[in-house]
């Protein structure tokens, strides 16, 4: 099977160095490997995409030395592959509507971890689907009482009771916008996608989406995941840091290929942060293991 890997950033705002720092993983272990990166724009909930944002997104990559393989994929154009997941889990009664509102189901679920939302406390699980709701529901997923575990390439083990810990999540919104849950899963199936890296603020979702993919037939890929970019003050770099956009490094006049150089050194892909490519990151890294060094991006 071709190793394959993707990038897929959100045109919700400027392409974030963070971002870069698991394009540049994602692409390099994909072309050393003989593989293929694909590229896939999560423009799912329209409301939140900024205009023109997609063209610069691009326009960054390409000015940084990236490259991907074959069609972009947009999640805005892969409604139908939705629904019928949707479907199929449906004729496995694992699907039910829900009307709670945010505020009814925070006042009754269990207390939420650091940063995440609530546990939905299960309220509409064995309702009438019939009865008459109070407003437009979503849909949830039935999830079972029962530990997954997977292995982390970089994480290491990771473990989670979907029921204690998850809770019924939601695949599509009241409004009929569609989860990101939901959407990233069968994207990476439909794409064939073998290798997931992404940040580690993501290993919370990855029980549940490898859950979902046995439960549509499919196997789940690896997954990588990576430490968060920190600022010059430790914290997780973000869009209140200056300099945290590919486009205002751009603006300073900042060289592509000292950006690439400098997060290639923090994964462990080159000796030193001298300027380079991602084709020469490819190169010069064969056999070398991503083993992120965790240096501060400058303020």
């Amino acid at each position: 099977m071709t190793l394959r890997t993707r990038f897929a950033p959100s045109p919700t705002g400027e392409l974030h160095l963070g971002g870069v720092w698991t394009a540049l993983a994602s692409w390099v272990v994909a072309r050393r490997e003989g593989g293929q990166c694909l590229l896939r724009v999560e423009d799912i909930d329209l409301p939140r995409v900024v205009p023109g944002a997609e063209v610069r997104i691009q326009d960054d990559l390409r000015w940084l030395g990236f490259d991907w393989d074959g069609d972009i994929v947009r999640q805005s154009h892969r409604g139908t592959a939705y629904e019928s997941a949707i479907a199929t889990l449906a004729a496995q009664d694992l699907i039910y509507p829900c009307d709670c509102s945010r505020a009814e189901i925070a006042r009754v679920a269990s207390a939420p971890h650091a940063g995440e939302e609530s546990v939905y406390p299960g309220t509409c699980r064995d309702r009438d689907p019939t009865r008459k709701m109070k407003r437009p529901p979503s849909l949830r997923v039935r999830v079972p009482d029962e530990v997954v575990v997977y292995d982390d390439v970089i994480a290491g083990r990771v473990q989670q009771n979907l029921a204690r810990d998850v809770g019924d999540f939601v695949l599509r919104r009241g409004d009929g916008v569609f989860a990101y849950q939901l959407a990233v899963v069968v994207d990476d199936v439909a794409s064939g996608i073998t290798d997931v890296i992404r940040g580690s603020d993501l290993v919370g979702s990855t029980p549940r989406q490898t859950w979902l993919m046995r439960a549509l037939g499919a196997r789940p890929p690896r997954y990588a995941h990576l430490p968060l970019v920190v600022a010059g003050d430790g914290t997780r770099l973000e869009k209140r840091h200056q300099a945290a956009s590919v486009r205002a490094v751009r603006d300073d006049g900042v060289p592509a290929a000292q950006i690439i150089g400098r997060l290639a050194h923090g994964l462990g892909l080159m000796p030193t942060g001298a300027p380079a490519t991602p084709h020469e990151v490819a190169r010069e890294s064969s056999g070398r293991a991503i083993v992120w060094r965790r240096e501060p991006w400058p303020a």
